[in-house]
């Protein structure tokens, strides 16, 4: 690993946009901040790990998640960047990050992009506490400092606090509110049961299962056949495309490629946890659901269900999450993540809701640019989805554009 501790001073004036300089280098200096930046993910694994033990806000933030991922995109190690910030020779905080170009815009930004429901740095959450702001303020200075060669950091979709404890990334950069990430926690399903379903509720639920058994023979399991998991992704692949076709967008796992990834992940070996559940009519797959376990927390990435007009008359995705949940809180998980975006069955189950921020941090004169474009047009975003009409003439826009274009565009920025 290569070392390189900065002197605090030297950092604010890399960033010397963001608050004061002068009392983030004197904290700096009395905790004793240094950084270490490497290339290899294997250099960091020790950190990564020991700094995971507390739990984990996403698959975003897992070591083995993220190591499959950079081997699966083929992401030039050159491209990878592991920041470690310490105190006093003790790892503190870690960031991932990717070095990129989008619309020739140099950027660091975490590595899989949507692809999970919230990003966060691996932290000591107790030490960064003590740190207080100066000195938090202090410690993500440092570390964005190591970093050069880029206009931005752009750090999307970080929680506004872990756990119990808020405003630990408060310091870093500058934040926008513009979604809220989706949880259940239950310490059972019978109290999950109990809460998330009135009696009206069940009876609505009974009724679609009823016309779904109508139509034949109803089955639900968890794949745990390698051989079979692999053939229910590539339904559940079919299935979101037509969805995708049907809604006006873009395919991002067709369109980037990414669905070898989520095929690697189902391999014993890649120490990604997966767990795949799947609703079926007649022995046909009519819903299906990829989650990833770490620890005690399932997190639900892609979800997907038949086009058939007449098998949706029974609501099969709503089936399947209706015994998803039962399945996932019986088995003693204690948080559900159904991730980012408002959705109906995330309103009937879900009891915790979580802001996400995405934060900037510009380098150069074109960051801040781009970041004052990058905000607004999230504003204005926020502001379309949750406007029906808008959102519909946005969407045919896009839509056109595409064809026009011939071409899909980033997900990154």
């Amino acid at each position: 690993m290569t070392a390189n501790t900065q002197a605090i001073a030297r950092a604010m004036d890399d960033i010397a946009s963001q608050g004061s300089a002068a009392d983030a280098a004197a904290m700096g200096a009395r905790v004793g901040i240094s950084v270490r930046v490497t290339n290899r993910i294997e250099d960091v694994e020790a950190i990564w790990r020991s700094l995971s033990a507390a739990g984990l806000e996403s698959p975003g933030q897992s070591y083995d998640f993220i190591r499959l991922w950079v081997t699966d995109r083929k992401i030039p190690v050159s491209a990878r960047h592991f920041v470690v910030g310490e105190v006093d020779g003790v790892p503190v905080a870690l960031l991932p990050l990717h070095f990129k170009r989008v619309h020739g815009v140099r950027l660091y930004t975490w590595f899989p992009g949507p692809h999970a429901g919230c990003y966060a740095p691996l932290t000591d959450t107790p030490r960064l506490q003590e740190l207080g702001t100066s000195g938090r303020s202090a410690l993500w200075r440092s570390m964005i400092g190591a970093l050069k060669g880029a206009d931005l950091v752009y750090l999307r979709s970080m929680p506004d606090r872990i756990g119990t404890a808020e405003g630990l990334f408060d310091e870093l950069g500058e934040a926008l509110e513009v979604e809220t990430l989706y949880r259940a926690r239950f310490s059972s399903w019978e109290q999950c049961d109990r809460e998330q379903r009135s009696r009206s509720r069940r009876k609505h639920d009974r009724q679609q299962g009823d016309r779904l058994a109508a139509l034949g023979d109803v089955g639900f399991e968890e794949v745990s056949d390698l051989d079979e998991a692999h053939g229910v992704l590539d339904t559940m692949f079919a299935q979101r495309s037509a969805r995708f076709r049907a809604q006006g967008i873009r395919d991002i796992f067709v369109c980037d490629n990414i669905t070898s990834f989520y095929h690697a992940a189902l391999d014993p070996g890649s120490g990604v946890d997966v767990r795949l559940h799947v609703l079926r009519l007649d022995g046909q797959i009519v819903a299906a659901r990829y989650n990833i376990v770490v620890g005690d927390r399932m997190f639900c990435l892609i979800s997907s269900m038949s086009d058939c007009s007449r098998i949706q008359s029974g609501s099969p995705g709503k089936q399947c999450l209706l015994r998803v949940m039962q399945t996932v809180f019986d088995q003693g998980m204690s948080v559900f993540d159904m991730g980012a975006g408002f959705t109906d069955e995330k309103r009937h189950w879900c009891n915790e809701q979580v802001p996400l921020r995405q934060h900037y941090v510009p380098l150069t004169p074109l960051g801040h640019l781009v970041m004052l474009g990058h905000s607004n047009f999230q504003r204005l975003r926020a502001w379309a989805k949750a406007n029906a009409s808008v959102k519909s003439a946005l969407r045919a826009l896009h839509q056109l554009c595409e064809r026009i274009r011939g071409k899909a565009r980033s997900d990154q920025l």
